[in-house]
């Protein structure tokens, strides 16, 4: 997946959000995005999300990830992931 792809999702209140894509991984059998809502060379959040789709789901069903246990983990795997980019993660 290329930085270029955008998705959109749902955040908590329901409104449908833009974000790009920075990086994906599979990790466990998960599928996982790492997103960001940051205009181009500008500061912004990142989101990572998993995908929660049925098998028999024609399109990817992504949420965001709120365990924060889960979100550490998947922090860490994407910051390594992301060594070496323009892109700097910080909490």
């Amino acid at each position: 997946m290329d930085s270029e792809s955008r998705i959109t999702v749902k955040d908590e209140n329901g409104s449908e959000i833009g974000l790009d894509v920075l990086e994906e991984t599979k990790v466990n059998g998960m599928y996982y995005l790492l997103a960001t809502d940051a205009e181009e060379n500008e500061d912004g959040e990142c989101y990572v999300l998993k995908d929660v789709s049925k098998p028999e789901e024609t399109e990817a069903v992504y949420e965001f990830v709120t365990d924060e246990n889960e979100l550490d983990y998947m922090f860490q795997i994407f910051k390594e992931l992301m060594d070496g980019s323009d892109v700097t993660l910080s909490k």
